[in-house]
């Protein structure tokens, strides 16, 4: 750019700043310290949820351990088949885990399952029906009162899931997702959230969008008393049987 060009540039530039208004910094300075206060607030409720996480499945195992081995053995008991059922789930961002529950079903549910789509009560990719006649006898009373799902203790301390979060899927409930669903999909998985809570015949994407509403709202605050109300509904459950 010669002498002349810059000249014209400058006294053009000088032209237009004296019909602009001054631009404050006031907003770009707020900014900066407001996003590193939230980045903040974010790692210290990921750390003291995992601290939490930790500290409440290892003692739960602890304590729980006679009532692991007396499910055990009423599994056993009841029919032939492993005493704990693994099956590959999906968690944050899409990735696999085995999670851990206690067997509820005769061990050949997997391949009866197709011939039981039909029956589908659920909409959505999930599937459900009641009176499944997969359920063994003790299956039904775990079921009923979520003790096959303890076993999920042992995949919260090893960080696959955390206590309060939303369910993982199966790989072929993801597959049928619409791209709003995978929203649920954007934090760590748990064991209890507010579909548990809450009433359990919502529609699934009723379902997904109580998922996301608790992905926008969490806090440690709202996780313990999610995790309350979880044992109110299990002890509430034990009461009417």
């Amino acid at each position: 750019m010669n002498r002349i060009e810059e000249r014209v540039i400058l006294s053009q530039s000088s032209a237009e700043c004296d019909s602009i208004e001054p631009i404050t910094t006031t907003a770009l300075v707020y900014d900066f310290p407001a996003t590193a206060t939230k980045q903040s607030n974010r790692f210290a409720y990921h750390f003291a949820k995992r601290v939490m996480d930790i500290l409440c499945s290892a003692i739960a195992l602890v304590l729980l351990s006679p009532l692991f081995l007396l499910v055990a053995i009423m599994i056993k008991l009841d029919s032939k088949g492993p005493v704990f059922f693994k099956q590959v789930r999906v968690g944050k961002d899409e990735k696999r885990f085995t999670m851990y529950k206690f067997r509820s079903m005769f061990i050949d549910a997997e391949a009866r399952l197709k011939d039981l789509q039909d029956l589908n009560e659920r909409d959505g990719p999930v599937f459900k029906i009641h009176n499944d006649p997969r359920v063994t006898k003790v299956g039904n009373f775990i079921r009923k009162t979520c003790i096959d799902e303890l076993p999920q203790l042992i995949n919260i301390l090893k960080g696959d899931m955390c206590i309060v979060g939303p369910r993982p899927p199966l790989p072929n409930e993801v597959e049928q997702y619409a791209p709003y669903h995978m929203g649920r999909l954007s934090v760590t998985q748990g064991l209890t959230c507010y579909w548990q809570i809450s009433d359990r015949d919502m529609t699934f994407d009723e379902w997904v969008e109580s998922d996301i509403r608790y992905i926008n709202e969490r806090s440690l605050p709202l996780d313990i008393k999610i995790i309350f109300k979880t044992m109110l509904v299990v002890f509430r459950q034990l009461g009417a049987k």
